[in-house]
């Protein structure tokens, strides 16, 4: 993608009132260790959809008022919704998904973390996948908090697979989940320094052998750029 071409994107997507929170190079985004994968001329804008209005259309008008003044903004796109929630009503909207006889979000298919550097004040990212098996819908719910205080509620109470979920957001991203029954490390040595999937975290690695051969860790191989 060229620059004229991402810009091109970039209006049409303003004109749909999305929002732009930075610019993408590379295949990856990552910094400071060279580009490997050969596509280091790329440049593409992050931008994220617009709010939606009202009537979002079906039963996503039911959630959103079931929901009431616990969601800062729905988003659809694609076909697919996303209720934001601010951080300090994200359990408040989780239980009432689940619990709701007119809803019944039974099922959580994970927690997954985001990290956007350029989100300014919200550079952290939570995201829920929802199912409802009795009324076979499906939604996202999404909260956000700063990298200087990356605290949410845990929600292992309501759905206990997050028991691993969590640990697994905190591993990789840094996301603290305030009462976690034993938040720790999941993936990586105990340990380990940082959180290896966020962003700004060093495109390092370690020495691999196989059939005897070795293959340099990313930041040692060739670069591209």
């Amino acid at each position: 993608m060229t620059e004229s071409q991402g810009k091109e994107i970039v209006e049409a997507d303003a004109a749909l009132g999305g929002e732009q929170i930075g610019q993408r190079t590379g295949m990856f985004g990552s910094n400071g260790s060279g580009d490997t994968s050969g596509y280091g001329g790329l440049v593409a804008p992050k931008v994220f959809p617009g709010a939606a209005t009202r009537p979002y259309g079906g039963w996503f008008d039911t959630v959103a008022d079931a929901l009431g003044d616990l969601v800062e903004r729905v988003v659809i796109h694609r076909g697919e919704v996303t209720f934001h929630v601010p951080r300090g009503s994200l359990y408040a909207a989780m239980e009432k998904l689940r619990n709701d006889p007119a809803l019944r979000f039974e099922f959580s298919a994970g927690v997954s973390g985001v990290h956007y550097p350029d989100d300014a004040g919200r550079e952290l990212h939570a995201v829920y996948s929802l199912l409802s098996m009795s009324y076979n819908r499906r939604i996202r719910v999404e909260t956000t908090c700063p990298d200087g205080d990356p605290h949410l509620p845990s929600t292992v109470a309501l759905y206990p697979t997050h028991d691993w979920h969590e640990r697994e957001a905190w591993d990789f991203f840094g996301l603290i989940f305030d009462g976690h029954p034993a938040l720790a490390r999941i993936q990586m040595p105990d340990d380990w320094p940082g959180h290896p999937q966020r962003k700004d975290y060093p495109l390092g690695g370690i020495p691999v052998e196989y059939k005897g051969g070795t293959v340099p860790p990313p930041d040692q191989r060739r670069s591209y750029n």
